[in-house]
């Protein structure tokens, strides 16, 4: 192999950071889709607060014929230096409002206010200070240096949205914000996306290299960095996940090719585990993919029949295929797999993108697989460690570990990244974000930004400056995690085939229903007497994941600004009684911070939406509430009383159990009050 170095890139592509509030060292993202999760205890210090998580970024050199030749490192083999830039910035009160991706049909029903502005009070100039934009800084890979981004401003105050770094091997680490979010003029939560006034510091922007070797400076081709919320389930993977949307994409437009040979080890088993994995943050999940499920794919004898290509199990293969959703087929129809909110979740179904389906490619694999076209065995040899992996299969480890560990939809808006991120046009070459020129100066696309002002050339899905893919989503990020659950149902439609486990959001990232420290304790604990009774029991018992949370909807986000950090993290613990009477390895819940871990287990089980509740709560929202009636807050309280007292009685769950309020998310097309 040519090993003169032409040309150097920087991987991974896009970087993911988390936020955390812990004073301790962060945690490096994962850089493998093979790599384990942390053991318990890597995600939260012994405090509880959550540990950052840092986004490490390195340099490959590459041949004349693109070949991966090495990792670049200051001092070895004529790399005397690397200097790295990073510009993050926070858009999102400055940006327009969300309330379904603009790029699919239902955007395009949208009533004319809700393609306005956040803040649309704030005009002309004094929208810059809507900004959060400390600017760019630099450090060198050649010694242990550190800049913090801490001098962006919103209306005046000052936002810190997180620090780069370099150690001695040259490498960059980015970390984000430190989960602050509150509003610049004192106002109340009102909503799940678009609170006006508000602000966090979740980021986003362009990683940049500057590479001296053997005498030449060679300019990186540059990468991306988003700093997302947390991931409350470091373990667990989204059926349908960031990097196989994207894989998709560059598939559809050329870029990227199918798989050749369809290896059940390598294409179909990663699928369906993920639906199994589920079962540690999903309790409908749990009871039907799950240990002892009907279609617990993890288990042996199943797992042997579905690994079979021979005709002898072709009807089984194709059953499993046939249960996914085809929206052709299936419509609105909430039964088929997977059971996650698609991107026009609405309180009333009226689209058949109130569920998603699988990508394209997944689903071509799967058919290939119901079919009997594919190998049983692995193609690929599994790389836990990126770093003990050929330096020719690295940079790719990078690019997928970074994106396999995010959710693609629902984009409502989602959890790292919404639509835009599906739009080729954001790229310049796989995976990797089409960067805006410095200096260069986005279009002002006015008061209000339609499906199709967002589509026009050069437009916002087109070169990105720094805060570009954050900025669409919810603010602030903890009231759309907050409201990320799951079995939203209307008073009406309650009724005997209501279940408050499904469909879901995003679970794999925000859980609904986990199994508690306590429980995993009585199962990981053998019986004096021999009868296990007890521990199957403790086993199947799960605990809604915010039983913490108090009040409305709104009151419960606005508890979530505060109370984050003390959320569980699902982690992996090792059932140690070796009888192999349960997985050896099972996913539990750390020990909440008080007093959320004080309430009930079933608190905040049943999500109710009250759209009688609307006009109230969107009134307020835009200072538009008649002075002369009731405060909204004493109109809303009314309904969702009533409503929490009718579905009581529907559902046999008592009131604590039950969750309710107007969340304008699942009425995305009313018009403004």
């Amino acid at each position: 192999m040519d090993g003169r170095i032409v040309q150097v890139k920087i991987h991974p592509a896009i970087g993911v950071a988390r936020i955390g509030n812990s004073d301790e060292a962060p945690f490096i993202g994962p850089e493998s889709p093979d790599q384990e999760p942390g053991e318990p205890g890597s995600y939260k210090d012994a405090s509880g607060a959550i540990r950052r998580q840092a986004a490490r970024f390195r340099v490959y050199g590459y041949n004349a014929a693109g070949e991966v030749v090495r990792e670049l490192k200051p001092g070895d083999s004529g790399v005397s230096e690397i200097r790295w830039t990073v510009h993050l910035a926070n858009k999102k009160a400055a940006w327009y409002q969300f309330h379904v991706p603009l790029d699919i049909p239902e955007g395009k029903t949208l009533a004319a206010t809700q393609y306005a502005r956040r803040n649309a009070d704030v005009a002309g100039a004094d929208r810059r200070k809507l900004v959060i934009d400390p600017g760019s800084r630099t450090v060198r890979g050649s010694a242990a240096e550190a800049q913090k981004f801490d001098t962006g401003k919103i209306m005046g105050k000052a936002v810190y949205l997180g620090e780069i770094s370099t150690r001695s091997d040259g490498r960059l680490l980015v970390l984000g914000g430190r989960g602050n979010s509150a509003s610049y003029k004192n106002k109340p939560i009102t909503g799940v996306a678009n609170n006006d006034t508000w602000y966090d510091d979740v980021a986003d922007g362009p990683v940049t290299a500057k590479v001296s070797i053997d005498g030449r400076e060679l300019t990186a081709s540059p990468a991306w960095v988003v700093v997302g919320p947390p991931d409350y389930a470091p373990g667990v993977k989204s059926v349908r996940t960031l990097y196989d949307l994207l894989f998709d994409v560059f598939v559809e437009a050329g870029s990227l090719t199918r798989p050749q040979t369809i290896s059940f080890a390598d294409h179909i088993e990663p699928i369906l585990r993920r639906f199994s994995e589920l079962q540690w943050v999903n309790h409908g999940f749990a009871t039907q993919f799950g240990r002892q499920g009907p279609n617990f794919f993890l288990d042996p004898a199943l797992r042997k029949r579905l690994s079979d290509p021979s005709e002898r199990n072709r009807e089984l293969r194709r059953q499993m295929y046939v249960a996914l959703r085809d929206y052709g087929r299936d419509g609105k129809s909430p039964l088929p797999w997977p059971w996650l909110y698609g991107d026009a979740m609405a309180g009333k179904p009226n689209s058949v993108r109130q569920h998603i389906k699988l990508s394209p490619v997944q689903d071509w694999m799967l058919q290939r697989w119901a079919d009997g076209a594919f190998e049983a065995e692995p193609l690929r040899h599994p790389r836990p460690v990126a770093d003990e992996a050929p330096v020719a299969e690295q940079p790719g480890l990078l690019d997928r570990a970074a994106l396999e560990h995010c959710a693609a939809e629902a984009f409502h808006p989602g959890c790292e990244v919404t639509w835009p991120i599906r739009h080729t046009t954001m790229f310049a070459e796989p995976f990797r974000i089409l960067h805006r020129a410095p200096g260069t100066s986005e279009p002002d696309f006015g008061p209000t930004l339609t499906p199709q002002e967002a589509a026009v050339k050069n437009g916002p899905l087109y070169a990105q400056g720094p805060g570009d893919l954050t900025r669409w989503m919810a603010a602030p990020w903890q009231a759309d995690t907050a409201s990320c659950r799951s079995g939203y149902e209307v008073v009406a439609n309650l009724g005997p085939r209501y279940s408050p486990y499904l469909p879901t959001f995003w679970p794999a990232h925000v859980p609904n229903h986990v199994l508690k420290a306590e429980d995993f304790e009585t199962v990981n604990t053998p019986p004096s007497d021999g009868d296990d009774s007890a521990r199957e029991k403790a086993f199947e018992r799960r605990a809604t994941w915010l039983r913490g949370l108090n009040g409305n909807m709104n009151q419960q986000r606005a508890q979530m600004i505060k109370d984050w950090p003390k959320l569980g993290i699902v982690e992996v613990r090792e059932y140690t009684v070796g009888d192999g009477k349960f997985p050896d390895r099972i996913q539990v819940e750390s020990h909440p911070g008080a007093p959320l871990d004080e309430a009930m287990n079933t608190a905040n089980l049943v999500n109710l939406q009250v759209p009688e509740a609307g006009s109230a709560v969107l009134a307020a929202a835009a200072g538009t509430w008649p002075e002369e009636r009731p405060e909204p807050e004493t109109v809303e309280a009314e309904h969702v009383a009533r409503a929490v007292s009718e579905a009581a009685e529907a559902t046999g769950y008592s009131e604590e159990e039950i969750a309710a309020g107007y969340l304008e998310r699942l009425d995305p097309f009313h018009d403004a009050l």
